[in-house]
């Protein structure tokens, strides 16, 4: 499903505007409509153009395990914890430890 916003961000992505906050802005869009892979897709781009982004860290987390696709969702809840830690980004930190948490007790099937 493509919305307004989504709409406007993929026109300025084709524009050639790609930046990690367009990505990041496109993933949450795209993850409100229930496309998780889009999402993911998006939010990997945002991470890879900054990978100090301890948001777009988080939500890629959201949209991995919104997928599905729990072990790297758990991946990249990890990456974004340390993240978070170096960048002194304390809520960020606690949430993704709490989602990771909730992502390692589920994956060990407790």
């Amino acid at each position: 499903m493509t919305t307004p916003a989504i709409a406007n961000f993929e026109k300025l992505l084709a524009s050639g505007k790609d930046s990690a906050m367009l990505r990041f802005g496109l993933g949450m869009e795209y993850l409100k409509t229930g496309d998780a892979a889009a999402a993911a897709r998006h939010l990997q781009a945002a991470v890879r153009q900054d990978p100090q982004y301890s948001a777009a860290w988080k939500l890629l987390g959201k949209a991995l395990s919104a997928d599905g696709r729990l072990p790297e969702a758990l991946d990249a809840y990890r990456q974004g914890i340390a993240v978070a830690r170096q960048r002194g980004d304390k809520q960020a930190e606690k949430e993704m430890t709490v989602f990771a948490r909730r992502l390692e007790k589920q994956l060990a099937g407790i």
